[in-house]
């Protein structure tokens, strides 16, 4: 995937993009993901990834925000990734149906 506008890239962040893709392994990316996060960051993630789904699946936000404890506010800013942002959302959903 070519990312436009890479202004946000540093050679950190690069790197932490090069070490995640090498976890091959559902354990090592837990444990890798466990040591790099805390448990805030871990449950926050989680939470825009469920609501990624929901959106996806055509729910309403006040459905969302029940189900996942999210508030409008970041519902509605996921959303705007998902429409129109750099297409991570919409490649990982596509992936991860296909794999389903």
């Amino acid at each position: 995937m070519t990312l436009p506008n890479n202004d946000w890239h540093t050679e950190s962040i690069d790197e932490l993009i090069d070490v995640m893709i090498t976890l091959d392994e559902p354990e090592t990316a837990a444990a890798f993901l466990r040591d790099l996060c805390t448990v805030r960051e871990l449950e926050d993630m989680a939470q825009r990834w469920q609501v990624v789904k929901l959106l996806d699946a055509g729910h309403h936000y006040r459905d969302i925000s029940q189900r996942t404890g999210a508030s409008t506010a970041t519902i509605t800013r996921i959303n705007q990734w998902l429409q129109h942002g750099l297409g991570g959302y919409k490649w990982m959903l596509e992936h991860t149906n296909g794999a389903s």
